[in-house]
């Protein structure tokens, strides 16, 4: 019994490394998922309960009340919705770092990364919908002798 069991761990972790690199399956218990926007970082883990009030929870709060916007929580939830699986799954992010927008897309790009981790004909829509490539703008760091970034002293001739 612990051999089929052993088989099937290997057999779950050989096709996530196929899947998505950076999810990881734990023990048929969860798919966690790490996304990143800016400094801000979430960890999302999905599960599915079988007869349990499905919730989406980001740092132990409702999303409602953590992302002040519906347009964040539609942010969020974007993943769920391209696949059409938003009340099948539990889903908990942790989240820190930046501001609360960049919270809600780095919450997003998690919750695809684990969701393609589940199902391959998932990963196909969310990279077709864009929600698997990164985001890789940031903050441009300020040089000395200016003001800000790109910004320079007023110029005076005399």
């Amino acid at each position: 019994m612990e051999e089929v069991s052993e088989q099937k761990k290997e057999i779950i972790k050989e096709a996530a490394e196929e899947r998505v690199p950076g999810i990881l399956i734990r023990d048929d218990r969860y798919v966690e998922a790490i996304g990143r926007r800016k400094r801000a970082t979430a960890r999302v883990r999905v599960w599915e309960e079988k007869g349990a009030k499905k919730s989406f929870l980001v740092n132990d709060k409702d999303v409602s009340l953590y992302f002040p916007t519906e347009s964040m929580r539609e942010m969020a939830k974007d993943a769920l919705a391209k696949v059409k699986a938003q009340n099948r799954f539990t889903v908990s992010a942790h989240v820190k770092g930046s501001g609360i927008s960049s919270q809600a897309d780095a919450v997003r790009r998690g919750l695809a990364k684990a969701l393609a981790g589940l199902d391959l004909e998932w990963r196909k829509k969310l990279k077709k919908a864009g929600l698997l490539k990164p985001d890789i703008r940031i903050v441009e760091r300020k040089k000395f002798g200016k003001k800000k970034a790109r910004k320079s002293p007023q110029w005076s001739k005399r």
